[in-house]
């Protein structure tokens, strides 16, 4: 088992529903929540002229592999009616791996780190209230 942190945000529709329906749909999908940060409501970051956002972190403990994760999270946007719009664009749901344990992967579709930590205050914010340590 493997700990986790993903962030989770929406900016479209019920924000807070969404939150929470993306972390049963993680549950469902195999990961165990075992604490999450407070929601906060975040400015739009990339692409300015769109709704706040309501942003978490979530730790979760995972049996199988970063990649399998990663397939979970999109199956979880999906399910939760995210559409495909334009990059940084407004989203009923977003799922993001933060970290996953220690490990380090870099691959075209999958980075971690995530590669934005340092830019979003936020996510800093939620992973040192979480206690988790990742790297500068």
């Amino acid at each position: 088992m493997t700990i986790a942190y993903l962030g989770l945000g929406s900016n479209l529709g019920s924000r807070a529903r969404n939150l929470g329906s993306a972390r049963r749909r993680l549950r469902q999908k195999g990961a165990r929540v075992l604490r999450q940060s407070r929601v906060m409501e975040t400015e739009p970051w990339g692409v300015l002229d769109q709704p706040r956002f309501l942003n978490q972190v979530v730790e979760v403990e995972w049996a199988g592999t970063p990649r399998q994760l990663l397939k979970a999270a999109k199956q979880v946007e999906v399910e939760g009616g995210r559409k495909t719009t334009r990059r940084w664009g407004p989203r009923v749901i977003d799922v993001d791996i933060l970290l996953f344990g220690s490990e380090r992967v870099v691959t075209p579709t999958l980075v971690i780190p995530h590669p934005r930590i340092g830019e979003r205050e936020f996510v800093q914010e939620s992973l040192a209230e979480l206690g988790a340590e990742y790297p500068s």
